[in-house]
């Protein structure tokens, strides 16, 4: 008799409502029932068992902020590595960034995308519009059912893509058909800090400096402007990568996600790390906006408690190690995270920053409501089964031999983590089981707004 489908046995299930011990079948796609205690004989018997009995059972991770550097920068990571990495780390569905080269700023590139996903990701992918100066009917004729949001740099970027034009800015906060999702740091305060540090130090100045420079009088002065625009206009806008304490202020802990305007991102390096860590890992850790002070991580991980942040993404951004060379004007900046995200927070609850129920709020629960995902993001009969069997007793240590990003490094080499991810799987398919992934089924588009 052939199986109908895959009996997850015995696991302690986290869900929105709360936690059990019990069992959870997949058919097809979808999770088909949710068992609480004893589990039906004949369903034993026609679905293959997976024994979860010393196993957490958590929805698959949503990362809603990664750059896999396809197209154009694929020497560093490309969309096939890096959703390889991301199941490993229990991560189901990502979310990509425009600025790759050519940068996502037409429909007809954000498609190119879509079709190279569809292709390669063993992850549920999405793929963000950019927005520059000119790019405004582009805008105008997004599909907010397809696409989750725009990226807006307010400061440095990569190539065209900061919008600085007052008039265009009104209109997209005004107008805009999608989320605006802001990069917030002003350039004018960076280039009176590079200027100042240049004067002391020449053209190598030490990366324990790029905080100074990218500093949060930097973050703070753009994201009130924007977080101001967005209140002028009843803008839906989501501040990106939040790294200061300062910044906190500027967001609202009471009102429920859903029905938020205004909606702040944390990240787990800025969770993790602090600038005590650049003397040992310098530029392995230099990202934009640069890792801040102590004080800093401590309000950042009370504001996940008390919902000023609303969701946890990384800002995967892999570099090759030769390009972390230098220091603040030379050294690249981004972090390979999504591989060890799930697993790094996990250890962070474990050591009592936040609860586990909390992680998995900010990492499944939230970016699904906050994007109205089409089900997903939940332990839900009927909806996707992408799921995450979890081990919370298995010490291992990351190594760049167990690395999976393309880039071939991991900032958190040497940390020892105490929870593994043994089983993730995509829309109801198994891709991940202890190391290894398989990829003869493809990850799909995710839906918004549904």
């Amino acid at each position: 008799m052939s199986k109908k489908g895959i009996l997850i046995h015995n696991a302690k299930i986290f869900t929105e409502k709360n936690t059990f011990r019990g069992s959870l079948r997949i058919e097809n796609e979808v999770i088909a029932e949710i068992f609480k205690g004893e589990v039906p004989e004949n369903v034993l018997q026609h679905n293959t068992v997976i024994d979860a009995s010393d196993l957490w059972l958590l929805p698959g991770v949503i990362d809603t902020h990664v750059h896999f550097r396809e197209p154009g920068l694929t020497q560093k990571a490309d969309i096939y590595s890096e959703s390889r990495a991301a199941v490993a780390g229990g991560v189901t569905s990502f979310i990509d960034m425009p600025n790759t080269i050519p940068q996502t700023t037409t429909l007809a590139l954000w498609e190119e995308k879509c079709k190279l996903a569809s292709d390669k990701s063993v992850a549920n992918y999405a793929f963000y519009l950019g927005a520059t100066n000119e790019n405004r009917e582009e805008i105008k004729n997004a599909d907010p059912k397809k696409i989750p949001g725009l990226k807006l740099f307010l400061g440095a970027s990569t190539g065209n893509m900061q919008v600085d034009d007052k008039a265009f800015l009104q209109w997209l906060f005004a107008e805009s058909p999608l989320m605006l999702m802001a990069h917030c740091e002003d350039f004018s305060i960076i280039q009176r800090n590079i200027e100042t540090y240049s004067a002391q130090f020449g053209d190598n100045i030490p990366v324990e400096n790029h905080p100074l420079i990218r500093s949060a009088e930097a973050c703070y002065r753009s994201t009130a402007t924007a977080v101001e625009l967005a209140m002028r206009y009843n803008t839906r806008l989501h501040i990106a990568h939040v790294s200061t304490a300062h910044e906190l202020a500027l967001f609202d802990a009471n009102k429920p996600l859903a029905d938020k305007k205004i909606t702040a991102e944390g990240c787990v390096h800025y969770l993790w790390f602090d600038n005590r860590d650049y003397e040992k890992l310098g530029a392995r850790i230099k990202c934009n906006p640069a890792i801040k002070t102590e004080a800093d991580k401590k309000a950042l991980i009370q504001a996940l408690t008390n919902n000023r942040l609303d969701t946890v993404a990384t800002d995967h951004a892999p570099h090759l190690l030769l390009e972390k060379e230098g220091g603040c004007l030379q050294a690249a900046s981004g972090l390979p995270l999504i591989q060890h995200s799930l697993p790094a927070m996990l250890e962070l609850a474990r050591n009592g920053a936040f609860s586990v129920e909390k992680v998995i709020e900010k990492m499944c629960y939230a970016p699904a409501t906050m994007l109205k995902i089409n089900k997903r993001g939940f332990v839900r009969k009927g909806y996707f089964a992408d799921l995450v069997l979890v081990n919370p007793s298995y010490p291992w240590t990351v190594s760049k031999e167990n690395v999976i990003s393309k880039c071939g490094w991991s900032p958190f080499e040497g940390q020892e983590f105490h929870a593994r991810i043994t089983h993730t799987f995509v829309n109801g398919q198994l891709v991940f089981e202890n190391g290894i992934i398989n990829e003869s089924r493809k990850g799909e588009a995710l839906h918004f707004n549904e």
